[in-house]
C-alpha cells in the first residue's frame, strides 16, 4: 500500500484548507516549549501554538500543504514549517517538549505507523508529551471503502484511513506511559440522517529509562 502522498497533494492543491473548525487547545506546556507537529496540513494547529509563544516545528509530507501553511502563518511568528515525513523526522533525538499527532498516524499503513511511533519516541525528551488523536473503530466510516489492512480502508478520495481501538493505540506507543486515553463521539447530521463520528484522544509521556 502506498502512503497516498499524491492524493494529499491533489486535495491541498484544490482546496488549500481541508479541515475547518477551531484547533483543540494543548494544555500543560511550559512557556516557550519546543513543539513538533506532525502532518501540519494548512497550519490550523500550529497557529495557536505559535500565538501562545511556543517554538513550533510543523511538518507535512505534502508540499502543497506546507505552501498553504506558510501562506496562512506569517513568517514573523517564528514557526518552522517544512516538507518532511513523520516516519523520518529530521529533528535531533530528545529535543522536543511535545509532539502533536492529530489525524496523521491513522493515514499510514501498519509499517508506517510503527515507524512514526519510533520516531516520536526518539525525538521526545524525558518528560516530553505526545498528544495523539485518530478516528476510532466506532466511527460510522469504519468499514467503508476498500479494506487494505485490518481496520484500514481506502475511499474514493485515494486517501486511506486506519480506525483504532484503544488497546491498539496503547500498544502502538507502548514505550511511552499513557496518561489518558478516551473516546470522543458526536453526531453528524447529513440530509436529515444522523451518523456517529468517533475519535480516540490520548496523551502519553516519555518517562526516564531506568535499569
Amino acid at each position: 500500500m502506498t502512503d497516498n502522498r499524491a492524493a494529499w497533494d491533489v486535495a491541498y492543491r484544490r482546496r488549500g484548507q481541508l479541515y475547518g473548525g477551531a484547533a483543540p487547545k494543548i494544555e500543560g506546556l511550559r512557556p516557550g516549549a519546543r513543539v513538533l507537529e506532525l502532518g501540519c496540513g494548512s497550519g490550523k494547529n500550529a497557529f495557536p501554538l505559535l500565538a501562545q509563544g511556543h517554538e513550533v516545528i510543523a511538518l507535512d509530507f505534502s508540499r502543497p500543504a506546507v505552501i498553504a501553511a506558510k501562506t496562512a502563518i506569517a513568517p514573523s511568528t517564528g514557526g518552522h514549517i517544512i516538507v518532511a515525513d513523520a516516519r523520518e523526522i529530521p529533528v535531533k533525538a530528545g529535543s522536543c517538549d511535545a509532539v502533536i499527532a492529530r489525524h496523521v498516524i491513522g493515514h499510514l499503513n501498519y509499517g508506517g505507523r510503527n515507524a512514526a511511533s519510533a520516531e516520536i519516541c526518539r525525538v521526545l525528551r524525558t518528560g516530553g508529551v505526545l498528544h495523539f488523536s485518530a478516528f476510532s473503530r466506532e466511527d460510522f466510516r469504519c468499514g467503508q471503502g476498500e479494506c487494505t489492512e485490518d481496520g484500514t480502508f481506502l475511499r474514493g478520495t485515494g486517501i486511506s484511513t486506519h480506525y483504532f481501538s484503544g488497546d491498539e493505540v496503547r500498544l502502538l506507543f507502548s514505550s511511552l506511559t499513557c496518561r489518558s486515553l478516551h473516546a470522543v463521539t458526536w453526531p453528524l447530521v447529513v440530509r436529515g440522517k444522523e451518523y456517529r463520528r468517533s475519535e480516540i484522544h490520548a496523551i502519553f509521556i516519555r518517562q526516564e529509562v531506568t535499569f
